[in-house]
């Protein structure tokens, strides 16, 4: 009995130590970290992120012998998504933009002072490799009636509808060709581009306005198109992101170009606190600036500086 006991120990133990060097093996194996193939981009096909930031400032005044509001309050906020796609010779980059701004004054009340939708989407097929054959849809317009104020010969002041949803909105459709010469920079030209402009609201579009005949709802043109996109980290603090866009009419006065510029620059606080500095530039000849003695085409200017919460995806 007590020899059949050893035999099962010298078996046992002469197993365990065959297995030893197996399961020794496997636990190296398996704690190996596996090398990714630098060939292997499918986790890479789609680069989906988001910018948002919120402002918000207030102010009071009295007595004051300069003048102004006794109180204003304004509250600003902004949406840049994007979502491109690169594999091989294909390219496709979609961007969205919405700016929202509210501001509310003694003066004259609550009205916006900013508004904007902007949709661009650009799919490429790469000739060489800093050139593409591209294709470019883009929408602009904004979401909520819009007011000019004037003060007449009274002292009164007065208020006139200058846009609304879908009035203006520009679709813009072309084909042409795309250069990177860094990953960060893209021009796009396009010579052969349709551009319409949309004018939805009933009361604007019997004023003829943004270039639309009057009580007609829209208006096409072709014509050549340019457009610039840029953007870098200075530092760790400081970013920039910008974009202009350029349109010459064929048919009408094509030396008048048309012009679209926004520029985004950043400066971070904290994690979460930024100060933003939006600034836009726009001249179409289409349009005459409203409000007495404003009847025809002129540089169109805004700035809004903040500090907020602004938060990146």
């Amino acid at each position: 009995m007590r020899t059949t006991y050893l035999l099962y120990l010298l078996f046992f133990f002469t197993v365990s130590q065959a297995q030893d060097p197996v399961l020794q093996s496997l636990k190296e194996y398996t704690s190996k970290k596996i090398a990714k193939d630098l060939k292997d981009t499918s986790s890479h096909l789609w680069k989906v992120g988001a910018l948002c930031s919120f402002n918000l400032s207030t102010g009071s005044l009295s007595n004051w012998s300069a003048g102004g509001d006794d109180f204003s309050l304004s509250a600003n906020g902004y949406i840049n998504a994007h979502a491109f796609y690169n594999k091989g010779k294909h390219r496709w980059d979609n961007v969205m933009e919405i700016n929202l701004g509210y501001i509310n004054t003694t003066t004259l009340g609550s009205r916006k002072n900013d508004d904007r939708v902007d949709v661009l989407s650009k799919y490429g097929y790469r000739l060489k490799e800093k050139l593409s054959l591209t294709g470019l849809f883009n929408f602009r317009s904004q979401f909520f009636r819009g007011y000019t104020f004037d003060i007449d010969a009274d002292g009164k002041t007065r208020s006139s509808l200058s846009s609304n949803f879908l009035a203006p909105a520009y679709v813009l459709v072309g084909i042409g060709f795309d250069y990177r010469e860094i990953p960060r920079l893209s021009v796009f030209i396009s010579p052969l581009t349709s551009r319409w402009t949309i004018v939805k609201d009933v009361s604007l579009s019997a004023k003829g306005a943004y270039g639309v005949d009057t009580g007609r709802k829209g208006k096409s043109a072709l014509g050549a198109y340019a457009s610039i996109n840029y953007s870098t980290d200075f530092n760790k603090i400081v970013g920039y992101s910008g974009r202009a866009d350029l349109f010459s009419n064929y048919k009408f006065r094509p030396k008048n170009i048309d012009l679209y510029i926004t520029n985004l620059v950043t400066i971070k606080l904290s994690k979460i606190l930024s100060a933003t500095w939006n600034v836009d530039l726009i001249y179409d000849d289409d349009v005459k600036v409203f409000g007495p003695g404003r009847n025809s085409p002129r540089l169109q200017f805004k700035s809004l500086v903040g500090i907020g919460l602004l938060v990146r995806f």
